[in-house]
């Protein structure tokens, strides 16, 4: 029976979707106005988890992943610069080339990392004729009321504002007051933005949208409840999203799904904690916020971090070290070696001796359990391990015991998804059109350009050669440690 740590309740419960055989997934993700980090990368990773352990379970799985290109200002409390449009003037491009740009970055990582992309990955700006009718809806109720620069959802109007972080609204105004930057036009402090209107600070704001209310462009937190509601209904089983989503974004979700009615029912709000580097919180300023392209350049494999990261219970602070980097990259090594000598062991004529069969499943319940009890990785990775070292201290084995193993390794790597398949490498779009652009220069003959993209493509941890008798007229790969 799948268990899980419930936010909400603060409490492990037993797993009783809406509909019996059936797990619909809500995921919060990224803003695609830059790289993601590797933190990013350990929230992605929970949600492929959360994805694969229900499907391994047997249930039929409809999950969605956002993308969120639009909206999201520099504080989460509605102040500052849109992030789009912050990055759009730094890189001299406009907001919608800069969220293709950094999605394509941001999928390419995925699948090197062996996430399975959910369901349906929509982004913000085509949902917005949903976001603007809940909008109305709640103008309509006069829970949302409209500013000089916005329309704001009310949060006295909802009593139970503050349940999911565990605070009434009048300890929330108390921690929060000195640091949100004080808007007069407000009913309270911690009433959020649903729409900004292109006045003001956001007068020439690209990203803009009619509406009856005002031209302008949505709030961050609102997607959120447009596309769950479009994509798993009016009740859904399962909100994931990192631990700093609590206070506020997910609160306000809540706020605004409730009040709406378009989400009435999420039986479960589940979050991964934070990463950390050697011990601090990562920052741009000291360095410390490592892309996965960054690891790719010093020669790890992807699946090294995903390992390190599925070493650690997702509720848990993950400490991340170019040290515990190495680990993972040999035990990958060892569990990689373990599935491929499979193929190649000498075997012995049938007898009765069915230890390996019974040790598959042993094994293959105990990871199972351990799956069960909150997504617990740590403890499944023992279980792997045991039946491993167990099956290295026999000294012959029958074809069924060959079998056997087998089974159970593709079986855990349902979930795990730690065995390397050579033959599907993934090369990023952001490579393949550096590629393309060398070889564009080759053709005029711009040696100086070819011998700067060559450059430029080894420094984010690939190598190109070229080759007439492939279809492009180079082959590109991962430069390996």
């Amino acid at each position: 029976m799948l268990k899980l740590y419930n936010t909400l309740t603060r409490r492990k419960e037993d797993f009783t979707p809406v509909k019996t055989g059936e797990a619909k997934i809500y995921s919060c993700g990224p803003t695609v106005y830059s790289f993601q980090h590797i933190g990013n990368m350990r929230a992605a990773i929970f949600q492929d988890i959360t994805r694969r352990t229900l499907k391994f379970l047997g249930y039929k799985v409809t999950s969605v992943q956002n993308i969120t290109d639009v909206g999201h200002l520099v504080s989460d409390e509605d102040e500052g610069e849109d992030k789009m449009l912050k990055a759009a003037v730094k890189e001299n491009k406009n907001p919608f080339e800069i969220a293709k740009f950094y999605t394509d970055a941001y999928t390419d990582d995925l699948h090197l990392l062996n996430v399975e992309f959910p369901t349906f990955m929509p982004k913000a700006t085509e949902e917005i004729p949903e976001q603007i009718e809940i909008i109305k809806n709640l103008l309509k109720k006069e829970i949302a009321y409209k500013t000089q620069d916005g329309i704001y959802f009310d949060v006295a109007k909802f009593p139970k504002y503050g349940q999911l972080s565990g605070r009434t609204l009048e300890q929330i105004q108390e921690n929060t007051q000195e640091r949100i930057e004080e808007n007069t036009d407000k009913h309270n402090p911690q009433d959020f933005a649903l729409w900004k209107f292109t006045t003001g600070t956001n007068a020439h704001h690209i990203m803009k949208w009619d509406a009856e209310f005002g031209e302008g462009f949505p709030g961050w937190h609102i997607e959120c409840s447009a596309m769950s509601a479009k994509y798993l209904g009016k009740e859904f089983d399962i909100h994931t999203g990192g631990i700093e989503h609590v206070p506020i974004h997910h609160e306000n979700e809540i706020a605004q799904n409730t009040c709406s009615g378009c989400v009435t029912k999420v039986g479960y709000w589940i979050h991964n904690a934070h990463l950390q580097v050697d011990g601090e919180k990562m920052a741009k300023s000291s360095g410390t916020a490592y892309l996965l392209k960054d690891l790719i350049k010093k020669g790890y494999s992807p699946i090294a971090l995903r390992e390190l990261i599925l070493r650690t219970h997702y509720r848990k602070s993950l400490n991340f070290t170019f040290e515990s980097l190495d680990t993972a990259t040999n035990n990958i090594k060892k569990i990689n070696e373990f599935n491929n000598k499979l193929d190649t062991l000498k075997t012995i004529e049938n007898k009765s001796n069915n230890k390996i069969e019974n040790l598959s499943k042993v094994h293959t319940d105990t990871f199972t359990q351990s799956i069960e009890d909150d997504f617990n990785t740590p403890k499944a990775f023992a279980s792997l391990y045991d039946f491993m070292s167990e099956f290295n201290k026999q000294k012959e084995y029958t074809k069924q015991d060959i079998e056997s193993a087998k089974q159970f390794i593709q079986k855990t790597d349902e979930i795990l998804g730690l065995l390397i398949k050579e033959k599907v490498q993934v090369i990023p779009q952001q490579i393949i059109d550096l590629a393309n652009l060398r070889k564009d220069a080759k053709e005029n003959k711009d040696w100086a350009k070819c011998d700067e993209l060559r450059n430029q493509i080894q420094e984010l941890g690939y190598s190109i050669k070229d080759d007439k008798n492939s279809k492009e007229g180079f082959i590109i790969s991962i430069i390996n440690k």
